[in-house]
């Protein structure tokens, strides 16, 4: 992104306009869900001393992504899901370097309980990621 640190002037107008993207699935190629991934990656980049307190809104937002992807029964192509399970997992991993860990130890109790073996090798990622 070309704003670079200057994004955080505008970072709650785009955070909604993020997390409006990541809940409606647009078609099978979900090509502006893997945009609207690609953008949060480079906000986090650019913004990460403003994510501790945008963690919470964050993660649901990416955790629920991650599910919906996993159940959804559409006409998405598995490369996309791949795709776009990947690109959230990235998030979550930067995410967890900007919050000191953070999301790690939220994300322990979860790890125990899920049973979905996709969810879980995202969320594995992010609590090997160092």
């Amino acid at each position: 992104t070309r704003l670079g640190i200057l994004i955080v002037r505008h970072l709650k107008r785009l955070e909604r306009v993020i997390l409006g993207y990541l809940e409606v699935s647009d078609g099978p190629e979900e090509e502006a869900r893997l945009g609207i991934l690609e953008t949060l990656q480079c906000t986090i980049e650019h913004a990460w001393p403003r994510m501790p307190c945008r963690l919470p809104v964050l993660l649901k937002a990416l955790l629920r992504l991650l599910w919906d992807v996993h159940t959804e029964r559409g006409p998405t192509p598995e490369p996309v899901r791949a795709a776009l399970l990947h690109r959230a997992t990235q998030c979550l991993i930067l995410l967890d370097h900007c919050c000191q860990g953070q999301v790690k130890v939220l994300l322990a109790g979860l790890h125990r309980s899920c049973e979905e073996s996709r969810v879980l090798e995202c969320l594995s990622k992010v609590q090997e990621s160092t």
